[in-house]
């Protein structure tokens, strides 16, 4: 996810928290009404107000002894917030995390450890973009919700003129030969910012590499493998295909105001970029169309960054019982195929994919999900994050500097941030 956790947390800011997540619960944990009360933290449009409010009926009318309190908290200062109140007494009972943020939180101690919950959760079938990073040292303590992930957005007119069938870019040799043809007089093949690292990880992937690796406890970066290496030469390979920027990320110039602007064959973006475009440009509608980046071969789809959220239960909560009945009944079948459809969301679980198949964009994000990894699952990713190695290595390369000089440089960076005892 995006959001990352601030350091720290003030008293004030604690003080808030333990009034936000009050209640006039009794000491037992019910309500006025002898019902067990629950407080449920979601994120803000994670779900629709016609979602929750669906929801919640639906669950109370099947659980008539739980009553549920959903409280929407913004993405900005979540990070402290949800420290804050793992610590405190008085947490809520059920947190929607960011999935990149779960190792972060279990690390404190503050999270239930839910690994015996995984079968009858229906684990085996998790999205692994998702369940992997809710894990922290071998215990599973985030329920994967919900995902997205990264398709390639492409204008369906400018393909027809060039005589190129989407539907038949099954592989990346296929992928930059089509770009290739589209990249042509004023049109650039693909508009790719030099900085989406995001992407590149998905290429290094593919090749069989990672971002950081870990042996014995300690962290170390990884760009500078072979593997990872010949990700970095694919992704500037497809780069010059078009004009995008060697130095900047897809946020600037936002890559769906460039894409308005009636030049671009096709992006990288989550499908949602579509809309944005539309919104610039409505002359666009109806032109625009998706399929999963290709991987190296026609039998697997490219690897994506899974991004998405998480459920997790604080140890501090008094009613784990009944949050991990709130859970279930969210992550399951039923209300798993209900989310997808009114949000545009992959389902939690590869088998639930055809609850999209009749969204375009959620069914190729659906089909890239199956092959989705997620960043390295420690707490130490922040700080590369916040740093960003990848996108100094990432321009450096496209600018004409010496790959492995450079892919050495930023794993050094990669590899300091990670084991900085903060």
């Amino acid at each position: 996810m995006k959001y990352r956790l601030l350091a720290g947390g003030s008293v004030l800011l604690m003080a808030a928290v333990l009034s936000a997540c009050g209640s006039s619960d009794d000491s037992s944990g019910k309500s006025g009404d002898g019902r067990t009360g629950i407080d449920v933290w979601l994120m803000r449009d994670s779900v629709s107000a016609q979602f929750r409010k669906e929801f919640v009926k639906g669950f109370e009318d099947a659980h008539p002894d739980i009553r549920v309190r959903v409280q929407i908290q913004e993405w900005d200062g979540i990070g402290e917030k949800i420290t804050a109140a793992l610590a405190s007494n008085d947490a809520p009972d059920v947190i929607e995390s960011g999935n990149t943020q779960v190792a972060q939180f279990a690390q404190s101690g503050g999270l239930v450890d839910l690994s015996d919950k995984v079968g009858e959760l229906n684990g085996k079938d998790w999205l692994p973009g998702l369940a992997e990073p809710g894990a922290y040292e071998g215990r599973q303590y985030g329920i994967p919700y919900y995902a997205a992930n990264r398709v390639v957005v492409y204008r369906t007119d400018l393909f027809e003129k060039a005589g190129i069938d989407a539907s038949a870019i099954k592989t990346r040799d296929q992928w930059i030969t089509a770009t290739g043809k589209l990249n042509k007089g004023r049109t650039q093949g693909i508009y790719l910012p030099g900085q989406m690292w995001y992407a590149l990880a998905g290429f290094v992937w593919d090749e069989g590499g990672d971002l950081a690796t870990e042996s014995g406890g300690t962290w170390k970066g990884a760009l500078d493998t072979p593997e990872a290496l010949r990700g970095m030469e694919f992704y500037e390979k497809l780069q010059a295909l078009g004009k995008g920027p060697k130095d900047s990320d897809e946020d600037d110039p936002p890559q769906a105001d460039v894409m308005a602007q009636g030049k671009v064959a096709q992006v990288v973006s989550t499908p949602g970029g579509a809309n944005v475009v539309i919104e610039k440009n409505p002359d666009l509608k109806g032109k625009l169309g998706f399929f999963p980046i290709p991987g190296k071969s026609a039998d697997t789809p490219g690897a994506v960054f899974t991004g998405g959220s998480d459920l997790v239960i604080p140890t501090a909560s008094g009613k784990q019982e009944a949050a991990l009945t709130f859970i279930k009944e969210l992550t399951g079948d039923t209300w798993q195929k209900k989310l997808a459809v009114a949000m545009s969301y992959v389902p939690n679980r590869t088998t639930l994919a055809s609850a999209v198949a009749g969204d375009p964009g959620a069914a190729a994000m659906a089909a890239g999900a199956a092959n989705g990894h997620a960043t390295p699952n420690t707490p130490g990713w922040a700080a590369v994050e916040a740093e960003n190695p990848i996108k100094d290595y990432m321009a450096a390369v496209l600018t004409g500097r010496d790959p492995a000089k450079e892919a050495a440089k930023a794993s050094a960076d990669i590899t300091r941030a990670m084991n900085t005892d903060s």
